[in-house]
């Protein structure tokens, strides 16, 4: 009887990495959660994190602090407006404000790291090239360099010949496709957060990039939002 693999998933508590993590479970994964506290603003996600690796009964579940806000240079970690009210073209002309310098390859990274030493050969990642704000770490051929350059890199893949693969099992799916296939999985979304500027209570401001593609997102998929916004305008 063949042992059960173990992965690495990045879990952010929103809606993306939540599914992916059902993804993984669902396709029987061990799961091991990881998650950067990085001196984010709506750092209410690391709790939805812990919430959602509960509801999993995750294997282990480390929240592990960086300090991104040395850098600054985003919206998310610096004392920078967040971009409020905006439509879908206007989310897509530039990357926007709240793109983190090399986010993800900093993520995958650890995620990396972490994997080698449990001898894992898989991580999952919830980065989607569809509806999202434009971010370039979020494209099928950054997830693909990055993943021949940690098959170059390590010592499980160039001694033990244990090649990684990073899994994006969302990423060619619609923000309503992503919650119909975790909602088909069990997932609770009242678990998960989106907003980037949340007040000091967590309540989402429904006017930010990431909460208005959430709204749009449930409102598509024909299922209630559970989130409570500050904002009681429509997508």
């Amino acid at each position: 009887m063949s042992e059960q693999p173990k992965a690495v998933v990045l879990l952010s508590g929103g809606i993306d990495s939540t599914t992916t993590l059902a993804v993984a479970a669902e396709e029987g994964y061990h799961l091991y959660a990881l998650t950067l506290r990085y001196g984010q603003r709506h750092e209410h996600e690391v709790e939805a994190s812990r919430r959602v690796a509960e509801r999993f009964k995750v294997a282990r579940h480390l929240i592990l602090p960086i300090d991104l806000r040395t850098f600054g240079g985003s919206a998310l970690t610096d004392d920078l407006p967040v971009p409020k009210g905006r439509n879908p073209q206007q989310m897509h002309e530039d990357i926007p404000i709240t793109y983190v310098p090399a986010r993800n390859t900093i993520f995958l990274s650890f995620a990396l790291g972490w994997a080698e030493v449990l001898g894992s050969s898989d991580i999952f990642i919830g980065v989607n090239a569809v509806d999202y704000s434009g971010y370039p770490d979020c494209r099928p051929e950054y997830i693909k360099a990055y993943e021949r350059m940690a098959n170059l890199a390590t010592r499980a893949a160039v001694q033990e010949r244990r090649k990684l693969a990073i899994h994006t099992p969302l990423i060619d799916l619609s923000k309503p496709e992503i919650i119909r296939r975790g909602l088909a999985l069990g997932v609770d979304y009242s678990l998960t957060t989106s907003c980037y500027d949340p007040s000091p209570d967590g309540l989402a401001c429904g006017e930010c990039d990431a909460c208005l593609l959430r709204r749009k997102g449930f409102a598509d998929a024909g299922a209630a939002d559970p989130t409570q916004y500050q904002s009681d305008s429509t997508p």
